[in-house]
Protein backbone atom coordinates (compact mmCIF):
# COMPACT_ATOMS: atom_id res chain seq x y z
CA UNK A 1 0.00 0.00 0.00
CA UNK A 2 1.09 3.55 -0.70
CA UNK A 3 0.10 6.32 1.70
CA UNK A 4 -0.50 8.78 -1.15
CA UNK A 5 -2.96 6.38 -2.79
CA UNK A 6 -4.95 6.05 0.46
CA UNK A 7 -5.05 9.84 0.86
CA UNK A 8 -6.26 10.09 -2.74
CA UNK A 9 -9.01 7.55 -2.03
CA UNK A 10 -10.35 9.64 0.86
CA UNK A 11 -9.91 12.87 -1.09
CA UNK A 12 -12.13 11.47 -3.83
CA UNK A 13 -14.81 10.30 -1.39
CA UNK A 14 -13.77 6.64 -1.20
CA UNK A 15 -13.90 4.28 1.78
CA UNK A 16 -10.85 2.67 3.42
CA UNK A 17 -10.97 -0.85 4.85
CA UNK A 18 -9.65 -2.15 8.17
CA UNK A 19 -6.29 -3.22 6.74
CA UNK A 20 -5.73 0.20 5.19
CA UNK A 21 -6.56 2.05 8.41
CA UNK A 22 -4.17 -0.18 10.35
CA UNK A 23 -1.44 0.49 7.77
CA UNK A 24 -1.93 4.24 8.19
CA UNK A 25 -2.06 4.34 12.00
CA UNK A 26 0.76 1.88 12.59
CA UNK A 27 2.81 3.67 9.96
CA UNK A 28 2.12 7.04 11.57
CA UNK A 29 3.19 5.82 15.02
CA UNK A 30 6.22 4.09 13.52
CA UNK A 31 7.42 7.05 11.46
CA UNK A 32 6.67 5.65 8.00
CA UNK A 33 3.65 7.92 7.52
CA UNK A 34 4.73 11.53 7.90
CA UNK A 35 2.98 14.43 9.65
CA UNK A 36 2.34 16.22 6.36
CA UNK A 37 0.70 13.09 4.95
CA UNK A 38 -1.51 12.64 8.01
CA UNK A 39 -2.43 16.33 7.82
CA UNK A 40 -3.55 15.83 4.23
CA UNK A 41 -5.55 12.77 5.25
CA UNK A 42 -7.21 14.69 8.10
CA UNK A 43 -8.25 17.44 5.68
CA UNK A 44 -9.64 14.86 3.26
CA UNK A 45 -11.63 13.32 6.14
CA UNK A 46 -12.83 16.77 7.19
CA UNK A 47 -14.38 17.40 3.78
CA UNK A 48 -15.41 13.87 2.80
CA UNK A 49 -16.26 12.40 6.18
CA UNK A 50 -16.03 8.86 7.56
CA UNK A 51 -18.80 6.30 7.51
CA UNK A 52 -19.60 4.43 10.74
CA UNK A 53 -17.51 1.39 9.84
CA UNK A 54 -14.50 3.55 9.01
CA UNK A 55 -14.91 5.46 12.27
CA UNK A 56 -15.05 2.19 14.20
CA UNK A 57 -11.94 0.85 12.43
CA UNK A 58 -10.00 4.07 13.05
CA UNK A 59 -11.05 4.01 16.71
CA UNK A 60 -9.91 0.40 17.09
CA UNK A 61 -6.53 1.13 15.51
CA UNK A 62 -5.96 4.13 17.79
CA UNK A 63 -6.78 2.02 20.87
CA UNK A 64 -4.37 -0.67 19.72
CA UNK A 65 -1.59 1.90 19.25
CA UNK A 66 -1.03 1.94 23.03
CA UNK A 67 -1.76 0.25 26.34
CA UNK A 68 -5.05 -0.37 28.15
CA UNK A 69 -5.56 0.44 31.80
CA UNK A 70 -5.70 -2.70 33.96
CA UNK A 71 -8.75 -3.59 36.03
CA UNK A 72 -7.96 -3.33 39.73
CA UNK A 73 -11.21 -4.65 41.24
CA UNK A 74 -14.40 -6.50 40.36
CA UNK A 75 -16.41 -3.28 40.59
CA UNK A 76 -17.96 -1.85 37.41
CA UNK A 77 -15.80 0.77 35.63
CA UNK A 78 -17.52 3.90 34.34
CA UNK A 79 -16.68 7.39 33.14
CA UNK A 80 -18.21 10.62 31.89
CA UNK A 81 -16.98 12.76 29.03
CA UNK A 82 -18.14 16.27 28.19
CA UNK A 83 -17.66 18.09 24.92
CA UNK A 84 -16.77 21.15 27.00
CA UNK A 85 -18.02 24.62 27.78
CA UNK A 86 -17.97 27.40 30.36
CA UNK A 87 -18.32 26.52 34.03
CA UNK A 88 -18.45 22.75 33.46
CA UNK A 89 -17.04 21.38 36.71
CA UNK A 90 -19.18 18.23 36.79
CA UNK A 91 -16.20 15.84 36.59
CA UNK A 92 -14.83 17.07 39.92
CA UNK A 93 -18.09 16.08 41.61
CA UNK A 94 -19.13 13.06 39.57
CA UNK A 95 -15.97 10.96 40.02
CA UNK A 96 -15.91 10.88 43.84
CA UNK A 97 -19.72 10.72 44.01
CA UNK A 98 -19.86 7.55 41.90
CA UNK A 99 -16.92 6.09 43.80
CA UNK A 100 -19.18 6.17 46.87
CA UNK A 101 -21.60 3.84 45.03
CA UNK A 102 -19.27 0.86 44.49
CA UNK A 103 -18.13 1.71 40.97
CA UNK A 104 -14.64 2.61 39.80
CA UNK A 105 -14.13 5.87 37.90
CA UNK A 106 -10.79 5.97 36.03
CA UNK A 107 -11.11 9.47 34.60
CA UNK A 108 -8.61 10.68 32.02
CA UNK A 109 -9.19 14.40 31.48
CA UNK A 110 -7.73 17.26 29.50
CA UNK A 111 -6.61 20.86 29.78
CA UNK A 112 -8.40 23.94 28.60
CA UNK A 113 -7.63 25.56 25.28
CA UNK A 114 -9.37 28.71 24.18
CA UNK A 115 -12.65 29.43 25.94
CA UNK A 116 -13.30 25.87 27.09
CA UNK A 117 -12.04 25.22 30.61
CA UNK A 118 -9.96 22.15 31.43
CA UNK A 119 -10.59 19.76 34.32
CA UNK A 120 -6.85 19.33 34.90
CA UNK A 121 -6.30 23.10 35.14
CA UNK A 122 -9.06 23.34 37.72
CA UNK A 123 -7.61 20.56 39.85
CA UNK A 124 -4.10 22.01 39.58
CA UNK A 125 -5.48 25.07 41.42
CA UNK A 126 -5.18 22.81 44.47
CA UNK A 127 -1.59 23.06 45.78
CA UNK A 128 0.40 19.90 45.08
CA UNK A 129 -2.26 18.07 43.04
CA UNK A 130 -0.55 15.76 40.54
CA UNK A 131 -2.32 15.17 37.24
CA UNK A 132 0.48 13.13 35.64
CA UNK A 133 0.58 9.67 37.20
CA UNK A 134 2.00 6.45 35.82
CA UNK A 135 -0.41 3.60 35.11
CA UNK A 136 0.86 1.87 38.25
CA UNK A 137 0.30 4.99 40.39
CA UNK A 138 -3.18 5.70 39.04
CA UNK A 139 -4.17 2.05 39.46
CA UNK A 140 -3.18 2.22 43.12
CA UNK A 141 -5.28 5.35 43.64
CA UNK A 142 -8.22 3.70 41.88
CA UNK A 143 -7.99 0.58 44.02
CA UNK A 144 -7.79 2.56 47.27
CA UNK A 145 -10.19 5.44 46.53
CA UNK A 146 -12.42 4.21 43.70
CA UNK A 147 -11.58 7.14 41.40
CA UNK A 148 -8.79 9.22 39.96
CA UNK A 149 -8.65 12.23 37.65
CA UNK A 150 -5.43 12.41 35.64
CA UNK A 151 -4.08 13.48 32.27
CA UNK A 152 -3.44 10.99 29.51
CA UNK A 153 -0.06 9.29 29.54
CA UNK A 154 1.96 8.82 26.39
CA UNK A 155 1.12 5.11 26.45
CA UNK A 156 -2.68 5.58 26.20
CA UNK A 157 -3.85 5.91 22.57
CA UNK A 158 -0.62 7.62 21.41
CA UNK A 159 -1.94 7.74 17.85
CA UNK A 160 -4.78 9.95 19.01
CA UNK A 161 -2.41 12.23 20.91
CA UNK A 162 -0.33 12.81 17.77
CA UNK A 163 -3.28 13.11 15.43
CA UNK A 164 -5.11 15.56 17.68
CA UNK A 165 -2.05 17.80 17.76
CA UNK A 166 -2.13 17.94 13.97
CA UNK A 167 -5.88 18.54 13.81
CA UNK A 168 -5.59 21.45 16.23
CA UNK A 169 -3.16 23.33 13.99
CA UNK A 170 -4.63 22.36 10.59
CA UNK A 171 -8.27 23.44 11.18
CA UNK A 172 -9.57 19.86 11.03
CA UNK A 173 -10.90 19.48 14.58
CA UNK A 174 -14.60 19.80 13.66
CA UNK A 175 -15.04 16.36 12.08
CA UNK A 176 -17.63 14.08 13.69
CA UNK A 177 -15.73 10.94 12.70
CA UNK A 178 -12.40 12.20 14.03
CA UNK A 179 -14.00 13.53 17.23
CA UNK A 180 -15.71 10.18 17.82
CA UNK A 181 -12.51 8.19 17.29
CA UNK A 182 -10.53 10.57 19.51
CA UNK A 183 -12.95 10.37 22.44
CA UNK A 184 -13.73 6.67 22.27
CA UNK A 185 -10.14 5.51 21.74
CA UNK A 186 -9.17 6.92 25.14
CA UNK A 187 -12.32 5.61 26.84
CA UNK A 188 -11.91 2.12 25.37
CA UNK A 189 -8.28 2.12 26.53
CA UNK A 190 -9.61 2.77 30.05
CA UNK A 191 -11.41 -0.61 29.96
CA UNK A 192 -14.81 0.87 30.79
CA UNK A 193 -18.13 -0.93 31.23
CA UNK A 194 -20.24 2.17 30.49
CA UNK A 195 -19.73 5.77 29.36
CA UNK A 196 -22.08 8.73 29.61
CA UNK A 197 -21.47 11.54 27.11
CA UNK A 198 -22.51 15.08 28.02
CA UNK A 199 -22.86 16.69 24.58
CA UNK A 200 -23.09 20.45 25.07
CA UNK A 201 -25.35 22.50 22.80
CA UNK A 202 -25.10 26.28 22.47
CA UNK A 203 -22.88 29.31 22.04
CA UNK A 204 -20.40 28.24 24.74
CA UNK A 205 -20.20 24.66 23.51
CA UNK A 206 -18.46 22.84 20.71
CA UNK A 207 -21.73 22.02 18.94
CA UNK A 208 -23.84 25.19 18.60
CA UNK A 209 -27.00 23.50 17.27
CA UNK A 210 -29.15 20.51 18.22
CA UNK A 211 -28.62 19.06 14.75
CA UNK A 212 -24.84 19.09 15.06
CA UNK A 213 -24.95 17.73 18.60
CA UNK A 214 -27.33 14.95 17.58
CA UNK A 215 -25.04 13.88 14.73
CA UNK A 216 -22.12 13.59 17.17
CA UNK A 217 -24.26 11.82 19.80
CA UNK A 218 -25.45 9.25 17.27
CA UNK A 219 -21.90 8.59 16.10
CA UNK A 220 -20.58 8.13 19.65
CA UNK A 221 -23.43 5.83 20.59
CA UNK A 222 -23.24 3.63 17.51
CA UNK A 223 -19.44 3.31 17.40
CA UNK A 224 -19.29 2.76 21.16
CA UNK A 225 -21.88 -0.02 20.92
CA UNK A 226 -19.98 -1.69 18.08
CA UNK A 227 -16.82 -1.63 20.20
CA UNK A 228 -18.63 -3.16 23.18
CA UNK A 229 -18.84 0.05 25.23
CA UNK A 230 -22.41 1.08 26.10
CA UNK A 231 -22.47 4.85 25.52
CA UNK A 232 -25.33 7.05 26.72
CA UNK A 233 -25.37 10.54 25.15
CA UNK A 234 -27.18 13.32 27.01
CA UNK A 235 -27.56 16.70 25.28
CA UNK A 236 -27.39 19.62 27.74
CA UNK A 237 -27.65 23.39 27.47
CA UNK A 238 -24.52 25.48 26.95
CA UNK A 239 -26.10 28.76 25.82
CA UNK A 240 -25.16 29.96 29.29
CA UNK A 241 -22.42 28.81 31.68
CA UNK A 242 -23.13 25.85 33.93
CA UNK A 243 -23.48 27.11 37.48
CA UNK A 244 -22.18 30.32 38.93
CA UNK A 245 -18.39 30.10 38.63
CA UNK A 246 -16.24 30.23 35.49
CA UNK A 247 -12.49 29.93 35.98
CA UNK A 248 -10.28 27.48 37.86
CA UNK A 249 -10.00 27.99 41.62
CA UNK A 250 -13.51 29.43 41.82
CA UNK A 251 -14.87 26.35 40.02
CA UNK A 252 -13.14 24.11 42.56
CA UNK A 253 -14.81 26.15 45.31
CA UNK A 254 -18.20 25.72 43.67
CA UNK A 255 -17.58 21.99 43.35
CA UNK A 256 -16.87 21.83 47.08
CA UNK A 257 -20.19 23.57 47.72
CA UNK A 258 -22.03 20.92 45.66
CA UNK A 259 -20.09 18.13 47.37
CA UNK A 260 -21.32 19.60 50.68
CA UNK A 261 -24.93 19.26 49.51
CA UNK A 262 -25.31 22.87 48.34
CA UNK A 263 -24.11 24.86 45.36
CA UNK A 264 -26.06 25.88 42.26
CA UNK A 265 -29.07 23.67 41.59
CA UNK A 266 -28.24 23.20 37.90
CA UNK A 267 -24.76 21.83 38.68
CA UNK A 268 -26.19 19.42 41.21
CA UNK A 269 -29.03 18.37 38.89
CA UNK A 270 -26.80 17.65 35.88
CA UNK A 271 -24.27 15.77 38.01
CA UNK A 272 -27.00 13.62 39.54
CA UNK A 273 -28.52 12.84 36.14
CA UNK A 274 -25.25 11.89 34.45
CA UNK A 275 -24.18 9.80 37.44
CA UNK A 276 -27.58 8.09 37.61
CA UNK A 277 -27.34 7.09 33.94
CA UNK A 278 -24.13 5.20 34.75
CA UNK A 279 -25.56 3.45 37.81
CA UNK A 280 -28.51 2.23 35.76
CA UNK A 281 -26.28 1.19 32.83
CA UNK A 282 -24.16 -0.97 35.16
CA UNK A 283 -27.23 -2.32 37.01
CA UNK A 284 -26.20 -0.68 40.28
CA UNK A 285 -29.69 0.85 40.34
CA UNK A 286 -32.95 -0.20 38.73
CA UNK A 287 -34.04 3.18 37.39
CA UNK A 288 -32.98 6.81 37.22
CA UNK A 289 -35.19 7.97 40.07
CA UNK A 290 -33.79 5.37 42.47
CA UNK A 291 -30.24 6.14 41.35
CA UNK A 292 -30.66 9.90 41.78
CA UNK A 293 -32.07 9.39 45.28
CA UNK A 294 -29.05 7.30 46.30
CA UNK A 295 -26.62 9.81 44.80
CA UNK A 296 -28.37 12.77 46.45
CA UNK A 297 -27.96 11.11 49.84
CA UNK A 298 -24.24 10.64 49.20
CA UNK A 299 -23.92 14.37 48.50
CA UNK A 300 -26.03 15.55 51.40
CA UNK A 301 -24.31 13.28 53.94
CA UNK A 302 -20.85 14.62 53.10
CA UNK A 303 -19.64 11.18 51.98
CA UNK A 304 -18.86 12.40 48.46
CA UNK A 305 -16.88 15.38 49.84
CA UNK A 306 -14.81 13.01 51.96
CA UNK A 307 -14.12 10.81 48.94
CA UNK A 308 -13.01 13.85 46.92
CA UNK A 309 -10.61 14.84 49.67
CA UNK A 310 -9.17 11.31 49.74
CA UNK A 311 -8.60 11.44 45.98
CA UNK A 312 -6.92 14.85 46.25
CA UNK A 313 -4.69 13.59 49.06
CA UNK A 314 -3.70 10.42 47.19
CA UNK A 315 -2.77 12.54 44.16
CA UNK A 316 -0.53 14.79 46.24
CA UNK A 317 -2.91 17.72 46.82
CA UNK A 318 -3.31 19.76 49.97
CA UNK A 319 -6.86 21.02 50.44
CA UNK A 320 -7.98 22.75 53.62
CA UNK A 321 -11.10 24.54 52.38
CA UNK A 322 -12.02 27.02 49.68
CA UNK A 323 -9.15 28.22 47.52
CA UNK A 324 -8.06 31.88 47.50
CA UNK A 325 -9.29 34.07 44.64
CA UNK A 326 -8.09 37.29 43.03
CA UNK A 327 -9.13 40.85 43.74
CA UNK A 328 -12.93 41.04 43.75
CA UNK A 329 -14.89 43.55 41.68
CA UNK A 330 -18.71 43.46 41.57
CA UNK A 331 -21.16 44.77 38.98
CA UNK A 332 -24.82 45.46 39.85
CA UNK A 333 -27.91 45.98 37.74
CA UNK A 334 -28.56 49.57 36.68
CA UNK A 335 -32.23 48.82 36.01
CA UNK A 336 -34.78 46.14 36.71
CA UNK A 337 -35.90 43.55 34.15
CA UNK A 338 -35.33 39.95 33.11
CA UNK A 339 -32.15 38.25 31.97
CA UNK A 340 -32.56 37.64 28.24
CA UNK A 341 -29.20 36.09 27.37
CA UNK A 342 -25.61 35.57 28.52
CA UNK A 343 -22.69 36.50 26.26
CA UNK A 344 -20.60 33.37 26.75
CA UNK A 345 -17.80 34.26 24.30
CA UNK A 346 -17.27 37.57 26.12
CA UNK A 347 -16.89 35.76 29.44
CA UNK A 348 -14.48 33.21 28.03
CA UNK A 349 -12.38 35.85 26.29
CA UNK A 350 -12.22 37.99 29.43
CA UNK A 351 -10.94 35.08 31.52
CA UNK A 352 -8.29 34.29 28.90
CA UNK A 353 -7.19 37.94 28.86
CA UNK A 354 -6.68 37.81 32.65
CA UNK A 355 -4.56 34.66 32.34
CA UNK A 356 -7.20 32.17 33.45
CA UNK A 357 -7.15 30.37 30.09
CA UNK A 358 -4.80 29.71 27.20
CA UNK A 359 -4.30 31.12 23.74
CA UNK A 360 -1.83 28.29 23.03
CA UNK A 361 -1.04 25.04 24.80
CA UNK A 362 2.21 26.31 26.38
CA UNK A 363 0.62 29.31 28.15
CA UNK A 364 0.63 29.20 31.97
CA UNK A 365 -2.70 29.53 33.80
CA UNK A 366 -3.42 31.91 36.70
CA UNK A 367 -5.80 29.86 38.89
CA UNK A 368 -7.11 32.69 41.09
CA UNK A 369 -8.80 34.70 38.31
CA UNK A 370 -12.31 34.11 37.07
CA UNK A 371 -15.88 35.35 36.91
CA UNK A 372 -18.92 34.46 39.01
CA UNK A 373 -22.35 35.01 37.45
CA UNK A 374 -25.17 35.68 39.89
CA UNK A 375 -28.06 35.37 37.41
CA UNK A 376 -29.34 32.95 34.78
CA UNK A 377 -31.47 33.34 31.69
CA UNK A 378 -35.07 34.02 32.73
CA UNK A 379 -34.25 35.46 36.16
CA UNK A 380 -36.04 38.59 37.36
CA UNK A 381 -33.50 41.26 38.35
CA UNK A 382 -34.03 44.38 40.49
CA UNK A 383 -32.02 47.59 40.33
CA UNK A 384 -28.87 47.30 42.45
CA UNK A 385 -28.89 43.49 42.41
CA UNK A 386 -25.45 41.85 41.83
CA UNK A 387 -25.07 40.55 38.26
CA UNK A 388 -21.50 39.30 38.15
CA UNK A 389 -18.23 39.34 40.07
CA UNK A 390 -14.77 39.46 38.54
CA UNK A 391 -11.70 38.06 40.33
CA UNK A 392 -8.64 39.79 38.90
CA UNK A 393 -4.96 38.93 39.12
CA UNK A 394 -2.05 40.96 37.82
CA UNK A 395 -3.95 41.65 34.59
CA UNK A 396 -7.19 43.61 34.92
CA UNK A 397 -10.37 42.31 33.35
CA UNK A 398 -11.32 44.15 30.14
CA UNK A 399 -14.69 45.96 30.10
CA UNK A 400 -17.47 43.41 29.60
CA UNK A 401 -21.25 43.40 29.55
CA UNK A 402 -22.08 39.67 29.55
CA UNK A 403 -25.66 39.99 30.80
CA UNK A 404 -28.29 41.19 28.32
CA UNK A 405 -31.53 42.45 29.91
CA UNK A 406 -35.13 42.53 28.66
CA UNK A 407 -38.04 44.67 29.82
CA UNK A 408 -40.41 41.71 29.38
CA UNK A 409 -40.31 38.28 30.99
CA UNK A 410 -38.06 35.62 29.45
CA UNK A 411 -38.53 31.84 29.90
CA UNK A 412 -35.81 29.89 31.67
CA UNK A 413 -33.75 27.56 29.50
CA UNK A 414 -34.09 23.80 30.04
CA UNK A 415 -30.92 22.18 31.38
CA UNK A 416 -31.23 18.78 29.69
CA UNK A 417 -32.31 19.08 26.08
CA UNK A 418 -32.40 15.46 24.98
CA UNK A 419 -31.32 11.94 25.91
CA UNK A 420 -30.45 9.57 23.10
CA UNK A 421 -32.13 6.24 23.82
CA UNK A 422 -30.92 2.86 22.69
CA UNK A 423 -27.34 1.76 22.22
Amino acid sequence: MLTANLIRTKRDGGVLNAEQWRFLIEGYCGGEVMDYQMSALAMAIFFRGLDRRETAELTRCMVDSGERLPRVSDRPRVDKHSTGGLGDKVSLILAPLLACCDVDVPMISGRGLGRTGGTLDKLESIPGYQTQLSIEQSSRVLKDVGCFIVGATESIAPADRRLYGLRDVTATVESVGLITASILSKKLAASLDALVMDVKVGSAGFMPTIQQATELADSLQEVGAEAGLPTIPVLSDMDQPLGRSIGNANEVNESLDVLDGGGPEEVRALTLRLSAELLVATKQAGDLQTAEGLLARKLDSGEARQRFERMVHEQGGKLSGHLPLGKQRDTVAERSGWVESIDCPAIGDAIISMGGGRRKTTDPVEPSVGIDLHVRVGDRVETGQPLWTVYEGQVACPPIQPVRMSETSVPARPLILQRKSGG
